[in-house]
C-alpha cells in the first residue's frame, strides 16, 4: 500500500476533480501490474494496472489507495474490472466519499466473491488526497499557504525588495509544490507589487496549475505577465460584482477566465470564492498571496496547512512581516499549528505545517 501511496501521488495537481489513486497488484509475491490515475483523471489506477498484469491479473491481490470506482461515469466502474479481471482480493485504504461511491464499490467486489480489506495506512491516504476530500465532503479546496520569510518574519525589506530571501534549492522547491497543486492562487496586491508568473519552471513539459488572482476590483493590469500569457496557461481571476466593467473586458480579451464571488465590506467572501473555485473542480490550491491574504485566510479558517520557508538571513522590524494583523490580544487566543515536518534545503529551512481545520 506504501508503494500504490507512492503512485498515487504522482497525479496531485494532475488529475482534478478526480483522486489521485495508486493501484498495486500483487500475485505470487511479485508485483505484475502498476497504475496511477493519468492526467485529466483518466484512465483510473485500477485500469492502468490491470492493462500492465494482462492475464496474470486472476487470482492476484489488488492495493489500491481508495475504494475502486461503482458508477459508470465516462469511463465503466473499476470495480466492473476488477471483477472481470478475477482478482482473488482488494485491499484498499480508504472508503470513497462520493455519494456515487461511498462503499458500494466495495460491497459489489464482496458479492462477486473477492476478498476486501478496508482501511490499510488509511491516515496516510487521507493526507494525500485531502484535496479531493474536502471538496467532495466540505464544497471546499484543501489550500495549502506558502510563506518565505527571513529569521525575523520578514518577507522583505522597508523598500519592498524581496529578491531573494531564500536560495535556488528553496526556490525550485516552491515550483515542486506549485506542480502538486491544481492552481496557484495571489491576492491583487502581491500581483500589483511583484507582476508574477506563477507558473511551474525548469521541471520539464509538465502541467502548468490554474494561476488565479483575488482581485476585488480588477485593479492588475491585462498588460502584466499573467495578462500577456493568459492564452498560453489558463488565468482565472476573481472579483466582485462592482469591478468595473471596462476592466472586465480588457480581461476577457487576454483569454483570461472572470469568476465573479460576493464582497462583504469592501472584501471579497474569501469563503463564497474559495466554494466556486470547489465547484470548478479544483481540490488543491497553493496560496502565495503575502501576508494580508494567508491572515484573512486563517482568520476564516480557510487555510489547511502552512508551507514555511525561511531563509538564513535578518532583515528588521521595518521590514514587512510575513503575516498580516489578526487583531490577537491574548496569547491565549494564538492559533498553534501542529507541525508535520522540518527540511534542510540548501542553506534554508522548510517548515510545514497543519491547521486541523
Amino acid at each position: 500500500m506504501a508503494h500504490a501511496l507512492r503512485l498515487a501521488a504522482r497525479g496531485l495537481g494532475n488529475v482534478w476533480p478526480n483522486p489521485a489513486v495508486g493501484c498495486v497488484l500483487v500475485r505470487d509475491g511479485i508485483v505484475v501490474g502498476r497504475g496511477w490515475t493519468q492526467p485529466g483523471g483518466r484512465p483510473h489506477a485500477e485500469v492502468r494496472a490491470l492493462e500492465q498484469a494482462g492475464p496474470l491479473a486472476e487470482g492476484a491481490t489488488a492495493y489500491v489507495t481508495l475504494e475502486p470506482c461503482a458508477h459508470h461515469g465516462k469511463t465503466p466502474p473499476c470495480t466492473d474490472a476488477l471483477i472481470a479481471a478475477k482478482v482473488a482480493r482488494v485491499i484498499t485504504a480508504l472508503t470513497d466519499p462520493d455519494p456515487r461511491v461511498s462503499g458500494k464499490g466495495h460491497a459489489l467486489l464482496r458479492a462477486a466473491g473477492i476478498s476486501v480489506t478496508e482501511g490499510v495506512l488509511g491516515p496516510e491516504a487521507t493526507h494525500l488526497n485531502a484535496g479531493f476530500l474536502k471538496r467532495v465532503t466540505q464544497g471546499l479546496p484543501f489550500v495549502t499557504l506558502k510563506l518565505a520569510a527571513s529569521l525575523d518574519g520578514r518577507t522583505a525589506t522597508a523598500s519592498g525588495e524581496s529578491r531573494w530571501i531564500t536560495g535556488p534549492e528553496a526556490r525550485r522547491k516552491v515550483h515542486a509544490l506549485r506542480l502538486a497543486h491544481d492552481a496557484v492562487m495571489v491576492g491583487s496586491g502581491t500581483a500589483l507589487a511583484d507582476d508574477p508568473d506563477l507558473t511551474v519552471r525548469d521541471m520539464g513539459a509538465v502541467k502548468q496549475p490554474i494561476r488565479i488572482v483575488l482581485d476585488r476590483l480588477l485593479k492588475h493590469s491585462p498588460q502584466s505577465r499573467l495578462g500577456r500569457t493568459a492564452k498560453d496557461h489558463p488565468v482565472w481571476l476573481v472579483h466582485a460584482p462592482s469591478a468595473p466593467d471596462a476592466a472586465k473586458s480588457a480581461w476577457e480579451a487576454t483569454g483570461a477566465t472572470l469568476i465573479e464571488a460576493p464582497e462583504t465590506n469592501a472584501h471579497l467572501d474569501l469563503q463564497a470564492a474559495l466554494q466556486i473555485l470547489a465547484t470548478k473542480g479544483l481540490t488543491r490550491v497553493l496560496s502565495e498571496g503575502g501576508s494580508t491574504v494567508a491572515a484573512a485566510l486563517v482568520k476564516a479558517g480557510l487555510a489547511d496547512e502552512f508551507a514555511m520557508f525561511t531563509g538564513g538571513v535578518l532583515i528588521g522590524a521595518e521590514g514587512h512581516p510575513a503575516f498580516g494583523q489578526s487583531s490577537l490580544l491574548e496569547l491565549s487566543e494564538a492559533i498553534r499549528p501542529n507541525l508535520l515536518g522540518i527540511e534542510n534545503i540548501g542553506k534554508d529551512t522548510l517548515s510545514q505545517w497543519s491547521l486541523d481545520n
